[in-house]
């Protein structure tokens, strides 16, 4: 069965932007079927209607179902992972600035859509059983996302927490560590070093 991988654009972008279709040509050649959805109201994002596009779009997960998120898409896979029933299970997830807390948000408007993201309890424990693993990449210069998120995502998820000089929101159109963190994943969970036993 051909491994799966759906990346969950961030907040006020489109498919078409940032590393997406870049990271989709490059896992494409790898032999991964690649998705990128259009979510919707992409410029006020609401919980409830990302995760459900997200479940669409998954539809059936499997262990051969690995999930990428930036920004507000990674709270989006994490919420959908706590929407699964005990025998859904993904391969993993790969989380590119993910956050609970924002800083620097650019007036009352971003702040009001912000803040059921912020305030909205997640179910950590139930998420965390519906991937084998978890890498999270954060920058020590991204102007919305503070390093001190790292340790909500060890500490809920167990994830593997890196921190990149230099990256800032990871908005580049190319972007090697995230499809290096990507792959680490693939290699760590088909090593037979994690989850899959």
């Amino acid at each position: 069965m051909q491994m799966r991988a759906i990346i969950v654009h961030r907040w006020d972008v489109k498919p078409q932007d940032d590393w997406y279709p870049w990271l989709k040509q490059e896992l494409t050649a790898s032999g991964f079927k690649v998705e990128v959805p259009e979510m919707p109201r992409t410029e006020a994002p609401v919980i409830k209607e990302w995760v459900e596009k997200l479940a669409q779009v998954v539809g059936e997960p499997d262990r051969q179902t690995f999930l990428v998120g930036h920004s507000i898409g990674c709270q989006t896979i994490i919420r959908y992972l706590a929407t699964l029933t005990e025998n859904q299970k993904a391969g993993g997830g790969l989380l590119v600035a993910p956050w609970i807390h924002l800083v620097n948000l650019e007036g009352p408007e971003s702040e009001a859509i912000a803040k059921p993201w912020t305030e909205t309890p997640i179910d950590w424990l139930k998420a965390k059983k519906h991937a084998a693993k978890f890498t999270c990449l954060f920058s020590d210069n991204d102007p919305w996302v503070p390093v001190a998120e790292a340790e909500i995502f060890k500490k809920n998820l167990g994830a593997e927490c890196r921190i990149l000089p230099n990256q800032g929101h990871f908005t580049a159109k190319q972007s090697e560590v995230v499809k290096d963190g990507f792959l680490h994943i693939i290699q760590v969970l088909w090593k037979g070093t994690s989850g899959y036993e």
